[in-house]
């Protein structure tokens, strides 16, 4: 009997297992892109950089991510891919490679009130557990601490088969939740302002009623006028006690009014129901107007907004409730969990305590468990995401990041750097879509796409390492070493806006005066206070238009010219040329195409494999019934209007046969914020996150108000792009508007007339002001974080 003895680990040559150390992309055609192939070194950080709008999302999210999900999906039985969302296989050729991806990116939380930090992490549902086993008195199950599950009892007959035999029990049950019942677990309850229902001097026959669309002789004022529960001629302050409640709270009740079945209802009620259930963003500006006048929000009395029963209140841990917990500040939090030493749950305690030290190690550690998941930043989105992966065993996975940096402070940028390369240390692929020269700098493998955006992007313009970029003459290589100079001169302030005993948050009693007439910026480490000064704090009536990082509503039927406005006057100039109805030239209204509806495409549903969507044959995808198309205007349809770029449809309608003041106005917005390279039917669903933050800028322009307050505008941005934005930004103030910023970028920071730097750190160690000054008195201080890493920006 011989003994063989193996050698072949110790073999020079590889194995073949070995050689798939490449995930190769061939002729990638997803939104922009232009036959891209690309090869991508596995177990690498590859940042993927270019302009907004080159095609860097499209080719890392929405064809390697994508493609990478659809292939674990389709692993699960068809029963199981019903209820996951189904995938359509991305516009390329080859893809080979994959591993399995996991996608941080920066899409904002539910904004619902019951979703929080906790909620969202699982940290809640670990708390719940670790309360329901060790807190006195003992109220039950983990479910009588959640917010989200209200206690039920109820009893009756049921009918059972049992041995051949019909039988008839009697049962009971009780669910015991740790819902508050007042708020509902939202920890806010509304309160309707009635005098801004109606006006109690006039009778319904008057027009008493304010509500939108309530007006005298539509139906809604119809129901109340005709219900014959009130004199119509009345003046309703003159009402009987029976007449105002059944005109303000009525159950809904079954009747004729006016010879037609109706249900009539008290009018709280139904305002309850048709506009307070609603989403106040997707609203019209009128009604969402109309809900901010007549509803106040106020912490519920009863759980003094923790969402949170009596009973899971009362339920304490050394003193503690879990209300008390979730309220802590997440880093206050890890310490009281590591003082607690119970054997019986230490393999909880010590989950918990991974899950609330990656909080810190993140930088998050200033956030609580009961901040609502809706009021987080981008990045902090993106950073919360991020925490169920940080102590994940995994290796060979791919990573896939979003602007990871998004909303961080400079400080903060090198602990986000560290976790980029942890992952890849483990052995991990991470790709990485990135503007900051802070971050490309650590990428061992570089891919650049452009040259510029939209239809001018979509190819690769540059693939090597960090070294090979700076010398490669591309537009990304040329930035990479900018470094923006302190202003010369400032701006004379034109007058003050006073902030006074700010304690929004984290903020310690702030009083400050913001210089107008100025570009101000506000800056300092993430979760010092900023947006709780700038966006809590600023006292009503100063005239203040506030673009915020809010994702923009809309559906793939939305686009440019539909959200900013543009297609009103665009469809009223094509009718008064035409002497037909405005309404013919929209393609979700009488203009539309009968057999896509409008859309351009036709879906077909497969269950649960990927629809198809081919394009109308009736219309060939322009959307419109051929007869609208008869109609022209300069020479032009609708449909090749929609299809122009912004630059295209500013010189056309701005002069000549077309000229449209009204469209031209809305189309020098869109170009002056740099998004002149847009279509004007672009579906919203395919635009970039940094030209979304532009397309919002640009509708806001035209808001009438003096104060401008922009939420970190640079997000999104190439390096080359801040220029076109610091321009922007001075034509702004330079037309008298008030223009602040609160955002990191040291170029924007360099820039400013006056800087006001929040700190010292984050959470209950920030909410004070340790700077007020010029950037050149920040500079020569260095007296805070961002002095310092100003100073070093600037080479000062």
């Amino acid at each position: 009997m011989s003994i063989t003895t193996r050698t072949d680990t110790q073999s020079p040559t590889l194995h073949v297992a070995d050689s798939h150390d490449l995930i190769r992309v061939h002729g990638a055609r997803e939104n922009n892109l232009k036959d891209v192939s690309v090869e991508i070194p596995k177990r690498r950080l590859t940042v993927f950089t270019g302009v907004s709008g080159s095609g860097k999302s499209s080719l890392v999210f929405d064809t390697i991510a994508a493609e990478s999900q659809r292939l674990i999906n389709e692993t699960y039985s068809a029963f199981v891919q019903g209820f996951m969302p189904t995938l359509a296989r991305p516009e390329v050729d080859v893809l080979e490679g994959l591993t399995t991806a996991i996608i941080v990116d920066q899409q904002r939380m539910g904004a619902d009130p019951r979703s929080t930090v906790g909620t969202a992490t699982d940290a809640n549902a670990m708390l719940r557990i670790l309360f329901s086993r060790l807190g006195r008195p003992h109220i039950g199950s983990p479910q009588a601490f959640s917010f989200n599950v209200a206690s039920i009892s109820g009893a009756g007959a049921v009918t059972l088969e049992r041995a051949g035999q019909t039988v008839k029990e009697r049962r009971s049950f009780s669910i015991t939740g740790g819902m508050c019942p007042r708020c509902e677990g939202r920890g806010s309850v509304t309160d309707i302002d009635l005098a801004q229902l109606y006006d109690g001097t006039k009778s319904l026959a008057e027009g008493a009623l304010t509500i939108p669309g309530y007006t005298a002789g539509g139906w809604n004022h119809r129901l109340y006028a005709s219900s014959g529960f009130v004199d119509p001629d009345k003046p309703i302050r003159r009402y009987t006690k029976k007449e105002l409640h059944d005109f303000l709270y009525r159950e809904p009740t079954r009747m004729k009014i006016e010879g037609i079945n109706m249900t009539y209802e008290g009018l709280v009620p139904r305002i309850r129901k048709s506009m307070l259930s609603k989403d106040k963003e997707a609203m019209q500006p009128h009604i969402r107007a109309f809900v901010e006048r007549a509803v106040t929000f106020t912490t519920c009395p009863d759980c003094d907004g923790t969402r949170l029963s009596e009973a899971a209140r009362s339920s304490k841990i050394m003193g503690i409730s879990i209300a008390d917990a979730c309220a802590m500040q997440i880093s206050d939090l890890a310490e009281w969990v590591r003082g607690l030493d119970e054997p019986s749950v230490a393999p909880l305690l010590a989950r918990l305590r991974e899950t609330l030290d990656s909080f810190v190690e993140i930088g998050l550690g200033y956030l609580s468990l009961d901040r609502s998941s809706g009021t987080l930043s981008g990045g902090e989105a993106q950073r919360v995401k991020m925490i169920r992966h940080l102590g994940s065993s995994l290796t060979d996975t791919t990573y896939v990041f979003d602007e990871p940096t998004a909303g961080l402070h400079p400080h903060d940028i090198q602990r986000m750097n560290e976790l980029l390369l942890r992952l890849r240390d483990k052995g991990n692929t991470v790709l990485v879509v990135e503007h900051k020269p802070e971050t490309i700098v650590i990428a061992d493998h570089v891919i650049d796409l452009g040259p510029g955006a939209g239809t001018a992007g979509g190819t690769v313009c540059f693939e090597g390492t960090v070294e090979e970029l700076r010398a490669g003459g591309t537009l990304t290589g040329r930035h990479l070493g900018d470094r923006a100079t302190l202003k010369k001169t400032m701006r004379t302030p034109t007058g003050t806006l006073e902030i006074r005993g700010a304690t929004r948050h984290n903020l310690r009693d702030v009083d400050v005066d913001i210089p107008l007439g100025v570009l101000v910026v506000v800056t300092g480490v993430a979760g010092s206070g900023k947006s709780s000064l700038m966006h809590g704090s600023i006292p009503a009536g100063a005239g203040v238009v506030s673009v915020d990082q809010g994702a923009i509503r809309g559906s793939r039927r939305s686009n440019p010219a539909t959200y900013t406005g543009l297609l009103d006057p665009i469809r009223k100039a094509f009718a008064k040329a035409n002497g037909v109805k405005p309404a013919l030239f929209s393609a979700n209204s009488e203009g539309a195409c009968p057999a896509c509806n409008g859309a351009g495409v036709i879906y077909t549903d497969l269950a649960m494999m990927a629809g198809v969507a081919t394009t109308c044959e009736e219309c060939e995808g322009k959307r419109f019934q051929a007869s609208v198309l008869d109609h022209h205007l300069g020479g032009r349809d609708i449909s090749e209007v929609l299809a122009m770029t912004v630059t295209e449809a500013a010189e056309f309608f701005g002069a000549g046969e077309a000229r449209t003041p009204a469209a031209h106005a809305i189309l020098v917005r869109l170009a002056d914020v740099g998004l002149g390279y847009l279509s004007l039917g672009q579906p919203l669903t395919t635009l970039s996150g940094g030209e979304r933050q532009r397309l919002k800028l640009a509708t806001h322009m035209a808001d009438k108000g003096g104060v401008y307050i922009l939420d970190e505008p640079t997000t999104g941005l190439h390096l080359a792009d801040v220029e076109q934005l610091l321009g922007l930004l001075d034509r702004l103030v330079d037309s008298g508007k008030s223009v602040i910023v609160i955002e990191h970028h040291q170029a924007v920071m360099a820039h400013a007339d006056w800087i006001v730097d929040l700190g010292p750190g984050a959470g209950h160690d920030g909410g004070r002001i340790v700077f007020e000054g010029t950037p050149a008195d920040l500079v020569a201080a260095r007296s805070t974080l961002t002095g310092r890493h100003l100073a070093a920006y600037v080479g000062g």
